[in-house]
């Protein structure tokens, strides 16, 4: 489980950084900060899957969970959303030194 855990946080660590790059180039060009929300690069990259997380959402679970919260999220910029994934994946699956060290009972 753990190995899963450090897989997925890689993985959205790779996203964050892309998503990032990205913000950083348009940042650039446009000569002022520039950064896209998390709906906003979903639904370019699949508006498909969007439609059906939001179905899911509103069918399984309470309003308030989709209204205030996942659209609070969905604003915030892809990649501080994909860092925190990263984060609680890495938090997941990190395990912890043995205090007294590699041979101790």
């Amino acid at each position: 489980m753990r190995f899963v855990a450090r897989v997925m946080s890689l993985i959205f660590l790779v996203v964050a950084v892309i998503a990032g790059l990205v913000d950083a180039i348009q940042s650039v060009a446009a000569h002022k900060p520039i950064f896209t929300p998390l709906i906003q690069s979903w639904n370019e990259a699949s508006p498909a899957t969007l439609e059906l997380v939001a179905d899911l959402f509103a069918g399984h679970l309470p309003l308030w969970v989709w209204d205030p919260a996942a659209i609070w999220v969905m604003a915030q910029p892809s990649f501080a959303v994909f860092l925190g994934l990263s984060l609680l994946f890495y938090l997941i699956g990190y395990r912890r030194k043995k205090p007294a060290g590699r041979f101790a009972a």
